[in-house]
């Protein structure tokens, strides 16, 4: 069973639709034979997932997610740490809508925990294929006015 928590540190949450954002995901890991489990989203600010960069994986710059995985054969879980200063400021760079983008980093979370990896030799390029392919199958009205 899909559980998802949404907790927030110096911002506002964004404004899903838990039900859609859970059948998303859901589907995304099926997708991945993959089923989907407790998943948490903790947003924040740029200086929170610094600090958390630096006392996790020792790294000293700035990201817009770092995904803690817990999952277990196929069942996917973990903690996903989203800074929504970055994802604004990637958004411009890219010239992306907001919205649009922070779905990306929201799945790309997913992506990873569903063993999907971007740091070696090409990676980069599937994650994105699959990052693509994983928005198109996101539902209408994701987000709550």
């Amino acid at each position: 069973m899909t559980e998802i928590t949404i907790l927030t540190q110096g911002v506002d949450a964004p404004k899903f639709d838990l039900e859609k954002l859970t059948a998303w995901v859901e589907a995304v890991a099926s997708e991945h034979d993959r089923q989907a489990g407790r998943l948490t989203y903790l947003f924040c600010d740029d200086e929170y997932i610094l600090k958390t960069n630096i006392e996790f994986l020792g790294h000293d710059y700035y990201t817009d997610i770092i995904t803690f995985d817990y999952s277990t054969s196929r069942r996917i879980a973990g903690d996903m740490v989203i800074s929504l200063d970055t994802v604004r400021s990637n958004a411009k760079q890219c010239d992306a809508q907001y919205d649009d983008e922070l779905c990306r980093v929201v799945i790309h979370g997913v992506l990873h925990l569903c063993g999907i990896n971007d740091k070696g030799p090409g990676e980069r390029e599937i994650m994105e294929q699959h990052e693509n392919a994983a928005l198109a199958l996101r539902p209408h009205d994701f987000f709550n006015s």
